[in-house]
């Protein structure tokens, strides 16, 4: 049983998709479950994370800087197996701890988006793990914590509108110089939202045709827009590799984000009520 203070996060986490307020309010937070090393049962325990592009995310051992490593740190080692709560998303992962240059170029970037977790090595003898957690692909549909359909097309489009904000301050608070792990998390929010429109493409679109012809309209517009989407998140990858200033993205970010929030809320407007009527 978590203690009150985690119990409280994971009430809230659960309960609002993901949006929790007080120390972890604005942050990027996951519920990680582990299966106890000693006990053989499951602990879930409130986490932050970096993106790391592709099927994966880091999670960083740092208990504050104690001295000891964190217990769900010691769950992994025995069990590496764990279930991963988004928000919107459930998943298995597979969890690597992450050793040599690659754990140390993965905290230097950690420690460049957060100088905190500096303060917190400092605080402790031990060389604070860093943990890559792998998704374990399954077939069907991706598991999504939603009541309807509609829903679900809700929650995804929110978590986008998320990550994005947390992008656009990210911008703000730099210091004019586009840091790693800046770049890493832009370039995760392309990936994710390519995944995405294709997925609308192949398989929502087709289900909302197949049972309201009168969305032909709203169906063609929207994939119109996705083709533009993907012209802009083209144009933010290729800036993205080839800038060292944050100007030029930050613009690139700009324009996706005005045309992707009108995408979204259109599509929402249009979508949802045929999805749970």
């Amino acid at each position: 049983m978590p203690n009150p203070f985690n119990q409280q996060i994971i009430d809230e986490f659960r309960a609002n998709a993901g949006r929790v307020g007080g120390p972890f309010e604005g942050g990027r937070l996951i519920l990680l479950t582990t299966i106890g090393a000693r006990t053989g049962t499951p602990h879930t325990t409130p986490v932050g994370y970096l993106p790391d592009g592709g099927n994966r995310i880091l999670v960083i051992a740092s208990a504050g800087g104690s001295p000891r490593h964190p217990d769900w740190y010691r769950n992994l080692l025995a069990h590496p197996q764990v279930t991963v709560e988004s928000g919107v998303f459930t998943y298995e992962a597979a969890a690597v701890v992450l050793t040599g240059a690659e754990r140390d170029a993965a905290f230097a970037r950690a420690v460049e988006a957060d100088r905190g977790w500096a303060a917190y090595q400092e605080k402790t003898d031990r060389t604070i793990p860093v943990v890559a957690l792998h998704e374990i692909a399954r077939p069907g549909p991706p598991r999504i914590n939603a009541s309807s359909a509609g829903a679900a097309v809700k929650a995804v489009h929110d978590a986008f509108r998320r990550e994005l904000a947390l992008i656009r301050r990210e911008f703000e608070a730099g210091s004019g110089t586009l840091g790693a792990q800046l770049r890493v998390n832009c370039l995760t929010f392309c990936q994710g939202l390519h995944n995405h429109h294709t997925g609308e493409d192949m398989a929502l679109f087709p289900f909302v045709a197949d049972r309201h012809p009168e969305a032909g309209a709203a169906l063609t517009r929207l994939r119109a827009e996705h083709e533009r989407i993907a012209v802009l998140v083209e144009e933010l990858r290729t800036t993205l590799g080839a800038a060292t200033d944050s100007a030029s993205i930050r613009a690139d970010v700009e324009r996706l984000t005005t045309k992707l929030e009108a995408h979204l809320t259109y599509e929402e407007e249009q979508l949802i009520p045929l999805l749970d009527g």
